[in-house]
């Protein structure tokens, strides 16, 4: 089992690609997807561990990241540019915790247009991607814990909102960005965010994806490995 810090525009599955093919081994994979502008804790198993795969996945998780009020876009964070404007500068701190607060607890979610969920065997966000239309049941989710860390710019017409939060696994945080927004009226979306946490994992014994190549580079070159990719 390997813990990566994921960089920031890398997807998942390029980490796991790095990695894959830095170590010569096949049986690769990871405990969760992270969003390619996410950075954060990705868990990646090897070999016989690629069977505790699912039991990672399920593990409680914990974010921390910002919201930005005042504009949504298409795939609720900043993948896509934002649009529909409007003034969010009458947003009070005691708004912001009271909605928190109603978004804490078990919650029917729907998942983003511009995800990998699957329908007919294929990935959501290939249709959206068309421009199709892509209708998704609401899930049932739970946030445990919903801290608001920080509020900048409070009166303009763009604040936002620094948070932590504690979920369980298959909770979209964009989703829950665009449904606090929709709440407050404005419009809102996930700007930053960063996993820090999988069950009892933390994201400070990770290694940045480039401290473990280079330090694969050293194992292999301490046994005479030769690389020849």
């Amino acid at each position: 089992m390997l813990l990566v810090d994921k960089p920031i525009e890398w997807t998942s599955h390029d980490v796991v690609a790095k990695i894959r093919n830095a170590i010569g081994i096949q049986k690769i994979g990871h405990a969760g997807t992270l969003d390619p502008l996410a950075t954060g804790l990705l868990i990646l198993c090897t070999g016989k561990f690629t069977k505790r795969i699912q039991e990672y996945m399920a593990r409680e998780k914990e974010y921390t990241g910002t919201f930005t009020f005042g504009s949504v876009t298409p795939t609720y964070d900043l993948e896509s540019e934002p649009e529909s404007f409007i003034d969010a500068s009458s947003i009070t701190r005691q708004q912001l915790e009271e909605t928190a607060i109603a978004f804490t607890g078990e919650l029917l979610q729907v998942p983003p247009a511009f995800s990998a969920v699957k329908q007919k065997g294929k990935p959501v966000y290939l249709m959206a991607r068309k421009g199709k239309e892509v209708v998704l049941e609401p899930r049932k989710v739970t946030v445990s814990q919903f801290d608001i860390t920080e509020v900048d710019g409070l009166g303009t017409s763009a604040p936002v909102l620094h948070f932590k939060v504690v979920c369980t696994t298959g909770t979209y945080i964009r989703s829950l960005a665009s449904d606090f927004g929709k709440a407050l009226g404005v419009g809102g979306y996930l700007s930053s965010l960063r996993r820090t946490r999988i069950g009892e994992f933390d994201v400070s014994d990770a290694k940045t994806l480039f401290d473990l190549l280079e330090r694969i580079r050293q194992m292999k070159e301490s046994e005479g490995i030769i690389d020849t990719q």
